[in-house]
């Protein structure tokens, strides 16, 4: 039998993804639904009420930092893991900000999920980075700062960082640089 409290919405354009995540989270006991863009969220977050959520933070034409805070309005009791394949520490900090419960760095798996869903609380005895990271990766985390300052505004962007605007376009279409 369902129980109120294992509601899950997953946001998320990757239509593969989606399928294997919510099968395995049926599999542990979660009613599941999956909306691919913001609209389908906003209407399954009214109707389907759930209680957790996984918000992709790169939909195709919008932001899920942008859902966020609407997701939050209409379910102020979901608790919401941002899940990104484009992952940096400042989207990272702006969606803790924005009311994101934690944040994923795909690929994650359903056990991934149900984990950063528990834990939620700060570890002070995390381990800290041997090295510091790549020149590349810390040019990685600065254009995506610049971006979210911008509103994801691709020719504002480019203009801040003083580049063209094609350039800022390939290097954005490249996965994000390991650190």
């Amino acid at each position: 039998m369902q129980t109120q409290d294992q509601r899950l919405l997953i946001v998320d354009d990757d239509e593969m993804f989606c399928h294997v995540l919510s099968r395995a989270l049926s599999r542990r006991g979660f009613e599941v639904q999956v909306a691919h863009d913001a609209d389908q969220a906003m209407t399954l977050i009214t109707q389907f009420m759930p209680t957790m959520a996984t918000l992709d933070l790169k939909l195709e034409h919008s932001s899920g930092l942008k859902l966020l805070p609407d997701m939050l309005a209409s379910a102020p009791n979901c608790r919401i893991v941002v899940l990104t394949g484009y992952s940096s520490i400042a989207t990272a900090v702006e969606a803790i900000k924005l009311g994101a419960v934690n944040y994923l760095c795909k690929p994650a798996d359903a056990d991934d999920v149900i984990a950063a869903f528990d834990h939620q609380d700060g570890d002070p005895n995390i381990e800290l980075a041997d090295n510091p990271p790549s020149i590349n990766r810390i040019t990685w985390e600065h254009i995506q700062k610049v971006l979210q300052e911008h509103d994801g505004n691709i020719s504002a962007t480019a203009r801040a960082l003083g580049m063209h605007r094609r350039t800022l376009q390939r290097k954005l279409q490249k996965r994000p640089v390991r650190r």
